[in-house]
């Protein structure tokens, strides 16, 4: 093994550098920095599937009732996993991800919940369940919840949908819905 001591690479074609081969292993020693003051590609990592969709709409929900968000508007969809139709996040990429969830009730004195839902049942407490509740503040009140969670995507074919809820005895009209979600670099 050698030292090759020089102040600067240049390929010979002019267009791009390669160190090292396919399985070697370049080490960069404790106490080194990397500076780039370029493009980078391939490093670090992209918070990617993400997306933020949310409601232009009130939505009809029945006393003691889990029902979907149905978040309709799109703001962005990194990878198109979001659906408007069937109101699911299917990331199609596995890892850890970070979920958001938020309704608002009109003049409810009851309690009200956000959920996070994979694969079509509500998440336990052990896998990061959202489930935050709220009690209402009675007439000419507007009452909002909201809950946030890690959890793991197993499953290219996972999905996630975002569910609501209340017990303040008559169908009540939630606004304000919001539910996103991003995959968390590790």
């Amino acid at each position: 093994m050698g030292t090759l001591f020089v102040d600067k690479l240049d390929p010979q074609s002019g267009t791009a550098l390669e160190i090292g081969s396919s399985g070697d292993t370049i080490t960069i020693p404790s106490g080194a920095t990397i500076t780039n003051n370029g493009t980078q590609t391939g490093f670090g990592g992209t918070n990617t599937p993400a997306f933020y969709a949310s409601s232009d709409n009130t939505l009809s929900v029945a006393n003691n009732t889990n029902t979907d968000a149905a978040c309709n508007v799109v703001a962005f969809d990194s990878n198109s996993a979001y659906s408007t139709s069937t109101f699911r996040f299917t990331p199609g990429v596995t890892g850890k991800y970070f979920f958001y969830i938020q309704t608002r009730i009109s003049e409810s004195s009851g309690r009200i919940q956000v959920a996070l839902y994979k694969n079509g049942s509500v998440l336990n407490q052990s896998s990061g369940n959202i489930e935050m509740e709220n009690s209402g503040g009675g007439n000419n009140t507007f009452t909002g919840v909201n809950g946030s969670c890690i959890t793991n995507c197993t499953s290219t074919s996972d999905y996630f949908e975002a569910f609501v809820w209340h017990k303040d005895g008559s169908t009540k009209n939630m606004t304000n819905r919001v539910f996103m979600g991003y995959r968390i670099i590790e």
